[in-house]
C-alpha cells in the first residue's frame, strides 16, 4: 500500500511540536516508510535522523499515525460536505487549515448526518427563516410577534426558532472550542457515592464526596474514580459554572439590543444545558481518560523497563526452588545456558519437616551438577527455605527472586513447547532459576501485564497498553542484544525486524544445523531476506564465532570501517578486538565516508573499547534481615533493606522479605521536593528504609527512606519555599495508596 505524504504545514507543525529539525523529521518518516524499526533507526541511522534518540523517534511514529489518520478523515469530511453542496471556500479553508481532530469534527458537526432533533423538526415546519432573523438581529420594521405569526402559531414558531438557534450555538466550532477550553481550565471533577450501593472493602470511601480540578487531578485518582463508576459504586461528572459559560456565550451571540434578546438568551441556555455541556463534558471525560491512561502506561513502561534491565547473575548453573508447604518445594537445576539438567521435590517445611533429607538432596545436586547459586521464588515459605539453605552452608549463594508471572509462563504455550512432559510447577521452578541468570531473557516469555509492576492496568486502554509494553520490551531487548545461539524464540521475536515466524525458523535452523558461526549465515534461514538482515543483524550476537565483530553491536554494514581502522594500526580485526586500548590511538574522524558519519564512528569506537559489553548494572544480592520473615516480625522503627517492586505516581512499593510489600509514600522518599517517585526510585533498585507503621489487620506497612537521610541545612525550609504552586501530596494520596494497592504474594 502506498503511504501518503503529509502536507508541508503538517510536517512543520510536527517538527515544532517535537522540537526537531524538519530535515530530521522527513528523514525519519522516510525510514519508517521503508520498513525501518525504532531500535534500528535510533542505533544505526543517526546520520539521517540527526542523532535522534528512541524517545523522539517513537514520538515521531505516534505523530505520523495521528496526522495520517487526520488527513484521511479530512478528505472524508470535505467529500461529504461537497456532496451536500454546502462546501464554501471559507469552510474549505478552515477544514484544510486545522491540525486538530476535535476541531475538524467541530467543523463537520453542522453537516454531519444525524437523527431527528428538535431543530430538524422545526426546520421541517419552516421555522428556519425566523431563526435566522433572530440570529442576525437586524430589525425589519415589524414587531417580532407579528413577524412570527407569518409562520403560523407565533409561540410555536418562536419555540421552534429557539430550538434551531440552540443547535446552532451547540454546533458552532468557535463556541465549542471556547467551552472546551473553559471546562479543561476551570472544570471540577466531582464524584459521589451512589446512595444505597455498598462498598464492602471501602476502596472508594475517599471518593464518596470528592472534588478536584480537571487541570490538576492526577492519573491514579482519576482512574480510581472511573473504576468506582464502572463498578457501580460512584457517580461522577465535571462541573462548570453555568452562569459564567452562558454569559460568555451571550457576549458572542447577542450583538444588538432588541426584542430578540430574551429569545436568544433562552436558546443559549437551552443549547448549553441540553446539547453543548453534555457533549463537551463527554469529550473532557475522554480527554481525562486519555491523559490518565497515558500517565499510567508511562509508569508501567518505566517499571517494566527497569525490571527487564535488572542486572543478570550471568552464566551460572542454578538450582531453582519454587517453595511449597503441603505439596513440597519443586526443584529444577539448569546449566549456564538455561538447559534443564534435573528436577525433583523436597519437603523441608510443614507438615513433613524433612530438613535433613532436603539438605542431602540439595548437596547431591550441587556436587553432581557443580551448581553455583540458588534462586528461590518469593512465594509462601520462601524465607523459611532461604534460612534452611543458609544455615546448611551448602556453598552456592542464594537469592530470593520475584516469581510474579511464573505461573502464567508455566501454563503458556511457550512453556508447553519447551517442556511438554513436565508439570506446571516444575516449569515454574525452571523459570525462577533462569530469572536469576538473565531476567530479560526469561521475562520476555511472560505477558508484561502479569509481572505485577502496573498501576490500574486493567482500567486503561488495553490496545495502547499492549502497544506501549511491546515497545518497551523491544527497546530493552535490542539495547542489550541477543545471543543468537542460546536465545529462545520469544526472545528472538523481540529483535528489531524479526517476526514470530522468522524467530521460530531461526531456532529450527539452529536445531538442525548446529550453532551459528557468523551473522551472514542468517541469510540461509527461511524468510530471512536482505531487509530483515539489515534491521536485525546488529542486535544479534555470536560469541566465539568466525568474525569477532559478530559479538559486538557494530553492524555488518560497518565492518569495512573497522577493517580500515585495524589496517591503519597495522593489526588484524581480532587483534584490535583483543586489545581495546589500541582504538585510542586512532583519529576516528579520518574514517568518515559518504555513508558513515561521525555519529556512527563514535558508536564504533565505543563498541571497540568494550566489545560485547552488557549495558546492565552489576548484579547485587539484596540482604533481608534474618529475624524478619513474616509481617508480624515487622516493628515500627526497624531499618530494613529491600527491593523496589513497583513505582507509582503516589509512591513506591518495596519487598522487605515478608510476602507483603511496604509502601514508601512520595512524601517519604526524599527531603527534596519531588513530584514523581520515578525521579528517585526504579523497579529492581535495592534500598534501605525505616518502618513507620504496621497494620496487621489491613496488611499495610508504611516505610520511609528520607528518615534515614540527613536533613538539609535549614531543615528543608528553603526547598519548601521554592516549591511550585500546585497541589501537594495529601492524605487522599496516602489513602488511595493503601486501598488495595499492596501486593500480596
Amino acid at each position: 500500500m502506498e503511504l501518503k505524504a503529509l502536507p508541508t504545514p503538517v510536517l512543520l507543525h510536527i517538527a515544532k511540536l517535537l522540537e526537531i529539525s524538519l530535515q530530521s523529521l522527513v528523514a525519519t518518516i522516510a525510514l519508517f516508510d521503508e520498513g525501518g524499526t525504532v531500535p534500528f533507526i535510533a542505533r544505526y541511522r543517526k546520520e539521517a535522523t540527526g542523532n535522534l534518540d528512541e524517545v523522539k523517534i517513537l514520538a515521531i511514529q505516534e505523530k505520523l499515525e495521528y496526522f495520517r489518520e487526520l488527513e484521511d478523515r479530512r478528505a472524508t469530511v470535505l467529500s461529504s460536505i461537497a456532496e451536500q453542496g454546502k462546501l464554501t471556500p471559507e469552510l474549505q479553508a478552515k477544514i484544510e487549515k486545522t491540525l486538530d481532530k476535535s476541531e475538524l469534527e467541530d467543523l463537520y458537526l453542522p453537516y454531519k448526518p444525524k437523527r431527528k432533533t428538535k431543530a430538524s423538526v422545526a426546520r421541517e415546519k419552516g421555522f428556519e427563516p425566523l431563526a435566522f432573523y433572530l440570529w442576525e438581529q437586524i430589525p425589519n420594521g415589524q414587531p417580532l410577534i407579528e413577524y412570527a405569526a407569518t409562520f403560523g402559531d407565533p409561540n410555536e414558531a418562536l419555540e421552534g426558532a429557539r430550538h434551531i438557534i440552540s443547535e446552532m450555538v451547540a454546533e458552532n466550532a468557535d463556541f465549542r472550542k471556547a467551552v472546551r477550553g473553559m471546562m479543561a481550565e476551570k472544570g471540577i471533577v466531582v464524584s459521589k457515592a451512589i446512595e444505597g450501593v455498598p462498598d464492602p472493602e471501602g476502596k472508594f470511601k475517599m471518593y464518596g464526596d470528592f472534588s478536584e480540578p480537571v487541570s490538576k487531578i492526577p492519573s491514579h485518582r482519576m482512574l480510581a474514580i472511573r473504576r468506582g463508576a464502572k463498578e457501580g459504586i460512584l457517580h461522577f461528572e465535571i462541573e462548570l459554572n453555568r452562569d459564567e459559560v452562558c454569559a460568555s456565550l451571550r457576549t458572542k451571540v447577542c450583538r444588538e439590543p432588541g426584542e430578540w434578546q430574551p429569545h436568544l438568551h433562552e436558546a443559549i441556555e437551552d443549547g448549553y444545558d441540553r446539547l453543548l455541556n453534555p457533549s463537551i463534558q463527554t469529550e473532557i471525560r475522554l480527554d481525562l481518560k486519555d491523559r490518565s491512561d497515558e500517565e499510567a502506561i508511562k509508569v508501567f513502561r518505566e517499571n517494566l523497563e527497569n525490571l527487564l534491565l535488572s542486572p543478570p547473575a550471568g552464566a551460572l548453573t542454578v538450582i531453582g526452588v519454587d517453595p511449597g508447604i503441603r505439596t513440597g518445594c519443586k526443584i529444577a537445576v539448569v546449566d549456564d545456558t538455561g538447559k534443564l539438567l534435573e528436577h525433583t521435590v523436597i519437603y523441608p517445611l510443614e507438615p513433613k519437616n524433612d530438613v535433613a533429607g532436603s539438605i542431602r538432596t540439595l548437596s547431591r545436586l550441587i556436587q553432581q551438577h557443580n551448581a553455583q547459586a540458588f534462586a528461590i521464588g518469593n512465594g509462601t515459605g520462601s524465607r523459611e527455605v532461604a534460612d534452611i539453605i543458609k544455615q546448611a552452608n551448602l556453598g552456592p549463594f542464594s537469592v530470593v527472586v520475584s516469581e510474579a508471572g511464573a505461573s502464567v509462563y508455566s501454563a503458556s504455550d511457550v512453556a508447553r513447547q519447551e517442556f511438554p512432559d513436565l508439570d506446571l510447577t516444575v516449569r515454574g521452578a525452571i523459570s525462577i532459576a533462569r530469572r536469576l541468570q538473565d531476567p530479560l531473557a526469561e521475562l520476555v516469555k511472560v505477558d508484561p501485564k502479569s509481572i505485577g509492576v502496573g498501576q490500574y492496568q486493567h482500567d486503561v486502554d488495553q490496545r495502547r497498553l499492549k502497544q506501549g509494553l511491546e515497545q518497551t520490551v523491544e527497546s530493552c531487548v535490542n539495547r542489550v542484544g541477543v545471543d543468537l545461539n542460546t536465545a529462545s524464540a520469544p526472545l528472538l521475536k523481540q529483535v528489531a525486524g524479526l517476526s514470530e515466524r522468522v524467530a521460530q525458523k531461526i531456532v529450527e535452523f539452529r536445531n538442525e544445523n548446529g550453532r551459528f558461526k557468523s551473522r551472514v549465515q542468517l541469510m540461509a534461514v527461511t524468510g530471512f531476506g536482505p531487509k530483515t538482515f539489515e534491521q536485525a543483524a546488529g542486535f544479534l550476537r555470536i560469541r566465539n564465532g568466525e568474525n569477532p565483530l559478530d559479538m559486538t553491536a557494530v553492524h555488518p554494514e560497518s565492518y569495512p570501517v573497522v577493517e580500515a581502522i585495524a589496517a591503519s594500526l597495522g593489526v588484524t580485526v581480532p587483534e584490535l578486538i583483543a586489545k581495546p586500548d589500541l582504538v585510542e590511538k586512532v583519529k576516528i574522524e579520518g574514517f568518515k565516508t559518504e555513508k558513515v558519519g561521525i555519529y556512527t564512528l563514535n558508536d564504533i569506537r565505543e563498541e571497540l573499547r568494550k566489545p560485547g559489553r552488557d549495558p546492565r548494572d552489576k548484579f547485587v544480592v539484596p540482604n533481608f534481615r534474618d529475624d524478619v520473615k513474616e509481617m508480624k516480625d515487622v516493628v515500627a522503627g526497624m531499618i530494613l533493606e529491600g527491593v523496589v517492586t513497583n513505582v507509582t505516581k503516589f509512591g513506591a512499593f518495596v519487598d522487605i522479605g515478608v510476602h507483603q510489600d511496604g509502601l514508601v509514600h512520595v512524601s517519604e522518599i526524599s527531603h527534596r521536593y519531588i513530584t514523581d517517585p520515578a525521579e528517585a526510585l526504579k523497579a529492581g533498585q535495592i534500598v534501605k528504609a525505616i518502618v513507620l507503621s504496621v497494620d496487621l489487620k489491613t496488611k499495610r506497612i508504611a516505610l520511609s527512606i528520607k528518615a534515614l537521610e540527613p536533613k538539609p541545612a535549614g531543615g528543608g525550609r528553603p526547598q519548601q519555599q521554592q516549591r511550585p504552586q500546585q497541589q501537594q501530596p495529601s492524605m487522599q494520596d496516602k489513602l488511595a495508596a493503601l486501598s488495595g494497592k499492596f501486593r500480596t504474594r
